[in-house]
């Protein structure tokens, strides 16, 4: 995170003496109560503050400045981030370390700006805030904290490339929203099929997305079940099954007979059929669908459908080729979710793939309520850096750019044509066909309370340019005002927290990792449909509380020129 506003004043304390106060604001929206701190100064005359501006995850200075404050003022410099800041006065200078996650009252007290920085706010507390659920920031983060989920993995359910991936997904997404905790129980001591993280048993993949290995699930919680049979009712009564066929993916109520193998090896539908799990799972324990987890839900990624039964649909062709070149634009929850995604499927060992990753952001704490690549442990590295490191790790080669995403892009002959977007800012998507992409394949997700647990895909070229599909930030600009009169909102208000602060944090998304996990399985799937010289969709439209799941798909019907994506064949 960057800061691109500062305000600095000066008090004066006929008690304590001068007192800096420190305010900054966000690089996306500049406020004026981000990151607080008021610190005591030594009694005198204060001469001259000077500040050494360092891009913090380089330790290095970038732009000295200095500025003389006098009682009353103010003074505004544009900056990336302050690490160090001194105190010239007529006695000893003090150096003070700015403090990047609290806010510190000249007291020491832990102040209500603290809670409404919307880089550390988890995105489903927010959910509970927004839909006026939770009265405060804490009962909210209290509701959340009390969510908890169980994974039951029957002998030999899950040794398939396919089920494994449904089984990470399950865990990985499942401990961003379950905040209680994943537990999971049952056969987990065998070979791991699928690449993560140099893990070779499921149980060491599972421990290392922070799932809880048990010997048995204890009562009370929603079942996720691997395996076939029927399982034993659990207490609540909730008890699905992800079940995968070929490019089909989708969730069953575990009492429901199947006829699905569990030799399954089309990583994406394991993904999305994890995806969905927690999705039932995460909508049954909130009551916001009463048919959530008695109800078959799933959809085919091979022919996407908002009418065709997942269940009965062709399976699709087995893979003979993965993509050689992808360029991502945006890294955060759809990025990542690509990512994710594409690290599933088998590539031989040494191919020669390569990924563009571009993003001018850091990961937060919010990242890792939402993104499936993300951890406590990376908050403050630039994402284009961490993920480069998970993609070299995972065998791909990568270039980063760390720039914004405009129209005065012009990409390269040599450079991937196929773009993959994530990003969530609407002037980029705008120009998105405007820079020589070849094609274009991007996501969309819900924003609100009520739309959060919904999904849009795009493709381009298509009937429409990009500038068509979405309209300008200035033309019915949403407006999150009205959600401050919300009681959690009304709380932070209360304890002291700026009006203009509170703006902002509405502003932002609601968000759920599952949500994002199911999308980049059907962008991933308009990319292998694409390399196999197979038409794509030009809109596919959904929301996960639907039991079809997808509401409109339009095929891409424009007379589009061929082009040569590049290809690894497997």
């Amino acid at each position: 995170m960057t800061w691109t506003r500062t305000a600095l004043t000066l008090a004066l304390s006929s008690l304590m003496g001068p007192t800096l106060e420190i305010f900054g604001g966000s690089a996306a929206r500049p406020g004026w109560m981000f990151w607080p701190m008021c610190i005591p100064i030594q009694a005198g005359l204060i001469k001259a503050l000077q500040i050494r501006i360092t891009r913090w995850w380089e330790q290095r200075v970038i732009l000295p400045s200095s500025f003389h404050i006098w009682p009353g003022k103010r003074a505004r410099q544009t900056s990336w981030a302050y690490t160090n800041i001194r105190a010239i006065t007529s006695g000893d200078p003090i150096w003070v370390e700015m403090q990047r996650r609290s806010f510190i009252s000249v007291d020491g007290v832990s102040m209500a700006e603290n809670m409404i920085q919307s880089n550390r706010l988890h995105r489903l507390v927010k959910l509970m805030m927004d839909s006026g659920e939770a009265k405060s920031v804490e009962e909210a983060q209290q509701i959340l904290a009390q969510y908890r989920m169980g994974i039951q993995v029957r002998r030999g359910s899950a040794a398939s490339p396919a089920y494994q991936a449904a089984l990470l997904t399950a865990v990985n997404t499942g401990r961003r929203c379950f905040l209680g905790g994943v537990q999971v129980a049952g056969d987990l001591d065998i070979p791991l099929s699928i690449p993560w993280r140099g893990c070779s048993t499921l149980a060491e993949a599972t421990q290392d997305l922070q799932g809880q290995i048990v010997s048995e699930l204890p009562a009370g919680l929603p079942w996720i079940y691997f395996g076939d049979g029927i399982p034993k009712n659990t207490s609540t009564g909730f008890a699905i099954r992800p079940v995968v066929q070929g490019w089909n993916g989708g969730v069953l109520p575990a009492c429901d007979p199947i006829s699905f193998s569990m030799e399954e090896t089309f990583t994406p539908a394991g993904v999305l059929a994890g995806a969905m799990a927690v999705s039932e799972a995460f909508q049954w324990i909130r009551g916001d669908s009463p048919l959530a987890g008695y109800r078959s839900v799933g959809l085919s990624l091979w022919q996407p459908s908002a009418t065709a039964n997942w269940q009965t649909a062709e399976p699709g062709p087995r893979l003979e080729y993965l993509p050689a070149k992808l360029w991502l634009i945006g890294l955060g929850h759809l990025g990542q979710a690509y990512l994710w995604t594409l690290g599933f499927l088998p590539y031989p060992v040494g191919s020669k793939v390569n990924l563009v990753l571009q993003d001018i952001d850091s990961l937060e704490d919010a990242n890792d309520s939402t993104s499936l690549l993300t951890n406590s442990a990376l908050v403050g590295v630039k994402k284009t850096r961490a993920m480069a490191a998970w993609c070299e790790e995972r065998g791909f080669q990568t270039s980063l750019i760390e720039r914004i995403f405009a129209g005065d892009f012009n990409i390269s002959d040599s450079e991937p044509a196929l773009v993959l977007c994530g990003v969530d800012n609407i002037e980029a998507r705008r120009v998105l066909d405007k820079v020589g992409f070849k094609r274009i394949i991007e996501a969309g997700l819900g924003k609100g309370t009520q739309e959060y647990l919904a999904l849009k895909i795009h493709t381009f070229p298509g009937s429409r340019p990009a500038d068509q599909c979405w309209k300008s930030t200035n033309e019915g600009s949403y407006s999150p005002v009205p959600l401050i009169t919300q009681p959690a909102y009304q709380d932070l208000l209360e304890k002291g927290a700026d009006r203009c602060g509170l703006i902002e944090l509405a502003g932002h998304s609601v968000g759920a990792s599952f949500v994002g996990a199911v999308a980049s399985t059907l962008v991933i799937a308009q990319v292998l449909r694409l390399i196999i010289g197979e038409s794509i969709d030009e809109l596919i439209d959904g929301d996960l509380r639907s039991s079809s799941i997808l509401s409109c798909v339009v095929p891409n019907r424009s007379c589009l020129d061929l082009f040569n994506p590049g290809l690894i064949h497997i």
